[in-house]
């Protein structure tokens, strides 16, 4: 919701119809980076990664993860963008 309320107010596009394309495209990215921060933790912890990745039981957990974000940030747009577009246009825009 951060990222679509920025882009409404910061007028960061002029075509309107971008904007929940990327917004669920930077929930997916900030879901990405987490999970190479992890892997990075992992591999630099040498053995003590194995168990910690391990420990997940599921070879497919980043993959699951990140779509779960896209899943997650998909049913916000389609839930909450009428609520939160009427909230924008109460606010004066101070950005």
């Amino acid at each position: 919701m951060i990222t679509r309320e920025l882009f409404i107010r910061l007028d960061v596009f002029k075509k309107k119809n971008w904007i929940p394309f990327l917004t669920i495209s930077v929930c997916g990215l900030i879901s990405l980076l987490y999970e190479l921060l992890e892997w990075l933790v992992s591999v630099s912890s040498g053995s003590a990664g194995d168990s910690f990745l391990g420990s997940q039981g599921d070879i497919f957990d980043t993959q699951s993860d990140m779509l779960f974000a896209i899943i997650g940030a998909s049913c916000m747009l389609l839930t909450l963008s009428k609520l939160q577009d009427g909230v924008i246009k109460k606010i004066p825009n101070r950005l």
